[in-house]
């Protein structure tokens, strides 16, 4: 095992990745901009070093001044968390030339599911179900129109690289395909510095419901039960529970079978995640990869018991995983995570960076609150908005949806607007009481008068 490990991160999962650090003996160190200095994860860390200002092209995500504070103090390996560096290969590979483990897939894991047309054709040929959509990069607008008008409307145009729902568009009218493939291209190549896009078969009103995935270097490679991450605006996921409550056990296990097989074709190891869109005839389609740990992986570590990041450095450091033992998982009762985000949802959930004033947690029983913030905390107008996440497990739904209504009533936040309001509102909806959530919740049961 590890020594010392640095955290190419920041705020709630870098603290989460240091408090497993702790429990494991394995000293760690805190990479920070100047707008982080006073942040709890920098406090907690046992080293820290500055690797520039606030803005993340000139710290978080440089690179050279990592590797040089990992090398400085001796860190033998580097979490990377989500976000910034954790899916850049170039990344990865810079770490492996510096003799520093990454705590992740292999360079070229990374590159064959960052590209998603590449992607798609892999989950093709190893058997695993894909939505109909191009062959590879789409090119011209031309070849966009023959796909569309072969494989009829409606199409969603997609980008290859990057995540988070950026350069993607859906295609409705043929009329519009043109003005919406060139956007596509253009916020993707604005995004992620590549504008290749592919064109699939819209599933109108899916789920979307994702598997996690463990992998080590001795041939072990399990899944974790289901999340379901339908609950979104604007691609962006808001609210994940599970298990899905869509999902029957025989498509449980199909899923699951289908995210290892997946496993296998790529050659991956350590944590990872198989996201697929599930249609209302039960037919479920993969998505893409995501190759680091997820967001929302706290409602699987509440319904497994397997803590993730734990076993992320175990397989990193060449252990196997360690809950061989519990395989086949059935899911434990049920788990929702609540983003805390500093957004105003009244305003199209416009970002709402200012001074904490107030804050204080819920807590009791099946109660999990994942966060780096405290009174006097400022959310920064430079990084994401999250603020906290709140994770609550019941013995079934009906349960984890009483908790997490009353743990929502205790989360009491002052001098900036937030979602939990909006997650308030959702878990007294009959359409949500009932699990009827698909990925345009927001838009037809919240209605567009609300600005939701």
């Amino acid at each position: 095992m590890f020594e010392k490990v640095l955290i190419a991160n920041r705020g709630e999962v870098a603290l989460r990745i240091m408090r497993a650090c702790k429990e494991m003996g394995i000293k760690t160190v805190a990479v920070y901009s100047t707008e982080d200095a006073d942040t709890y994860p920098v406090q907690y860390a046992d080293e820290k070093v500055c690797i520039g200002p606030a803005q993340a092209n000139k710290s978080y995500l440089v690179m050279s001044s990592i590797i040089a504070a990992a090398i400085n103090t001796g860190a033998q390996a580097i979490h990377p968390g989500y976000g910034f560096l954790a899916e850049n290969a170039d990344f990865a590979r810079a770490c492996a030339d510096n003799n520093i483990v990454f705590i992740g897939p292999s360079p070229e894991c990374i590159e064959s599911m960052g590209n998603k047309a590449a992607a798609r054709e892999t989950m093709k040929a190893c058997g695993v179900p894909t939505v109909p959509g191009s062959d590879g990069v789409v090119e011209t607008v031309e070849e966009a129109r023959a796909f569309a008008e072969a494989a009829g409307y409606p199409v969603l145009v997609k980008a290859s690289a990057g995540g988070g729902g950026k350069g993607m568009r859906e295609v409705h009218d043929p009329a519009d395909l043109e003005a919406q493939f060139l956007a596509a291209k253009n916020e993707a190549q604005a995004a992620f510095g590549n504008g290749d896009v592919y064109l699939e078969k819209l599933v109108l009103r899916p789920r979307h419901v994702e598997v996690q995935v463990l992998a080590d270097k001795h041939g072990n490679r399990i899944s974790l039960c289901e999340r379901d991450c339908s609950l979104q605006r604007r691609h962006q996921k808001l609210l994940e529970e599970a298990p899905s409550p869509a999902l029957t056990e025989e498509i449980r296990r199909a899923m699951g079978v289908a995210a290892v097989k997946a496993v296998r074709a790529t050659g991956y190891e350590n944590a990872g995640t198989i996201e697929f869109l599930l249609d209302q005839d039960g037919n479920f389609y993969f998505m893409e990869m995501n190759t680091r740990v997820q967001v929302e992986h706290p409602v699987t570590e509440m319904i497994t018991g397997v803590d993730i990041i734990k076993e992320q450095l175990r397989i990193a450091s060449g252990e196997p995983i360690s809950c061989m033992d519990k395989v086949p998982f059935t899911p434990n009762g049920h788990a929702m995570e609540f983003r805390i985000n500093a957004e105003d949802p009244d305003m199209d959930f416009r970002p709402c960076p200012g001074t904490i004033a107030r804050f204080e947690t819920p807590a009791g029983p099946g109660v999990r609150v994942e966060t780096y913030i405290k009174e006097g905390s400022r959310i920064s107008p430079y990084y994401d908005s999250m603020v906290a996440k709140l994770i609550v497990w019941g013995k079934d739904r009906e349960e984890c949806i009483a908790r997490g209504k009353r743990a929502l009533d205790e989360f009491r936040i002052e001098g900036i607007k937030t979602t939990i309001p909006f997650h308030q509102k959702v878990l007294t909806m009959d359409a949500f009481i009932e699990g009827r959530v698909y990925t345009d919740f927001i838009e037809t049961e919240m209605g567009d008068e609300e600005n939701v």
